[in-house]
């Protein structure tokens, strides 16, 4: 007779399936944390680097920028 000798019947189907939820818990937080990292150090334009754009496309004359860089210094 196999009564309890099972894994079914002893609970081992229970313990996989809570390694397989514990482990897949620890996989999604592994990587948010990662993706937390990540844009914690995103580049931010300063306002000069936004300047320097708007006079490379033409957007504002030399004495334009050079009068807004003047204030922003």
């Amino acid at each position: 007779m196999m009564h309890g000798d099972s894994m079914y019947f002893s609970g081992g189907i229970l313990m996989w399936l809570l390694f397989l939820i514990i482990i897949v818990l620890l996989i999604y937080f592994i990587v948010r944390s990662m993706q937390a990292k990540d844009t914690g150090f995103a580049y931010k334009e300063t306002p000069l680097d936004i300047l320097k754009k708007r006079y490379a496309k033409g957007e504002i004359t030399k004495e334009e920028f050079d009068k807004i860089r003047k204030d922003l210094e």
